[in-house]
Order: C-alpha cells, then sequence, then structure tokens
C-alpha cells in the first residue's frame, strides 16, 4: 500500500499533505499521456481542428493552474472519470472569456504534430456512438499502447525482443502464426519451452498492464474495476 501511494494519480490526490511540485510533475505526467483522448472527444463535440486545438491545450493548462486538487471529490477516484467531467465542466464555460491569451495564455502545455492529431481522428470509427464512448475506446487504446511499449523495450533490454516479435500476437490468446511448433524448430527447441516463453509474455504483459492503470486511480480496489471498463471500451466495434 505504501508503494501504491507513489503513483501518479495518488500523489495528485494527496497534493494537500505532500509537497506541491511532485504533485503538479505527476499531473502533468498524466495528461501527456492522455491528451489524445481529450483531443478526440473536443473533435466528436463537433468543435472545428483549431478550436479543438486551442481548446485542448487551454484545458491542460487550466487543470495544471489550479489549485483545489487536493479537495475531496467523488469523480477522483479515477483519473480518467475526473478528467472527463473537468472538460466538461471546462467546454460550458465561456474560456475565451476568461483568458485573454489562447494556448493556455502563452503555455502550450501538450506538444504534439497537431496534423497527425487531425489524421488520427479522422481514421475513427463512425460507428462509435457518443464523444464518451470515443475518449473511453482511445483511453483504454492509449494505455495498451504504452504498456506494449514498455514491454517491446523490456524484451529488447533483456535480449529477448524475438521472443517478443514472433509471440506478440499470444499476448491475448493463442498464436495465429507461426505455431508453437514451427517456432520451437526454429528455435531448436521444445513446443512446451515455446509455450512457456508465451505464457511469461502473457504474464508480465498483464503485470504491466496493471502497473499502467495503477498510475490513474487513487488505491489498487480500483485497479480490476478500471480493468473491465477498459476491455469493455475496446471490445465494441
Amino acid at each position: 500500500m505504501g508503494r501504491f501511494a507513489t503513483t501518479h494519480w495518488s500523489v495528485v490526490l494527496a497534493a494537500g499533505r505532500g509537497p506541491e511540485t511532485t504533485a503538479r510533475q505527476a499531473l502533468e505526467t498524466l495528461c501527456q499521456t492522455y491528451w489524445y483522448p481529450i483531443y478526440a472527444y473536443v473533435r466528436r463535440r463537433g468543435y472545428r481542428v483549431e478550436d479543438a486545438q486551442d481548446l485542448t491545450q487551454e484545458f491542460f493548462a487550466t487543470l495544471l493552474r489550479r489549485q483545489d486538487l487536493s479537495r475531496p471529490d467523488p469523480d477522483r477516484g479515477r483519473f480518467r472519470s475526473f478528467l472527463l467531467t473537468a472538460l466538461n465542466r471546462f467546454l460550458t464555460s465561456d474560456w475565451r472569456r476568461q483568458h485573454t491569451q489562447r494556448r493556455g495564455a502563452g503555455y502550450d502545455f501538450v506538444s504534439w504534430d497537431q496534423s497527425e492529431a487531425e489524421r488520427r481522428y479522422l481514421a475513427e470509427p463512425t460507428s462509435v456512438p457518443t464523444p464518451d464512448r470515443l475518449f473511453e475506446k482511445q483511453w483504454a487504446a492509449t494505455l495498451l499502447e504504452r504498456v506494449l511499449a514498455r514491454l517491446e523495450a523490456e524484451c529488447r533490454s533483456n535480449g529477448k525482443i524475438a521472443v517478443f516479435e514472433a509471440l506478440g500476437d499470444t499476448l491475448w490468446g493463442q498464436p495465429t502464426s507461426p505455431g508453437y511448433a514451427e517456432l520451437a524448430q526454429r528455435w531448436g527447441t521444445t513446443d512446451n519451452a515455446v509455450k512457456m516463453m508465451a505464457h511469461r509474455l502473457r504474464r508480465r504483459y498483464r503485470e504491466l498492464i496493471h502497473a499502467e492503470i495503477a498510475q490513474t486511480v487513487s488505491s489498487p480496489e480500483q485497479i480490476e474495476a478500471e480493468l473491465r471498463d477498459l476491455l469493455d471500451a475496446l471490445s465494441e466495434p
């Protein structure tokens, strides 16, 4: 439990009891990670490209300027829920009248390729029914992309990149191609040895998923529920 207290969102929530600089850095890291689901949500709400870019930047800058993050709030158990609630409040306010400068009053918070952000958005399926569901789907996708990148980096540093590349499709089930037997023959080992490699890769993948989710919730008890919600969002077409 003490170790969990050092995760990103729990650090932000404990800002009233700890160093403000540490909490701000934790919040900034989270915002830098999950900026795209916010941008996609704003665009799906019907805002033009330029306005969505400005609103995304201004929202994060406003969030970082806030001084009340240590106050109790039922929406703050999960960073995802808190962020969407805060964003909706922000969008309903007259943000242009409140700020004389655009782009976070001169603070360009999110470092992004604007054309790439819009390209990603235009590739989003129109079948996703609401901005909220698109936000959840992209949140889950972003989280899993980060986990997969961490797993690949670990395998590369451990000299097991060939295992990652060959068995990556087993992370959510059985391999498609090549199969265990073919890989065993290629690597000069047994089917069971390859199956054990796949099992260890899946186990580490699950551990990293839990670790990543832990950065966005306020207690260990919320991890499994958040995982179920994210997998549910990904399961939609």
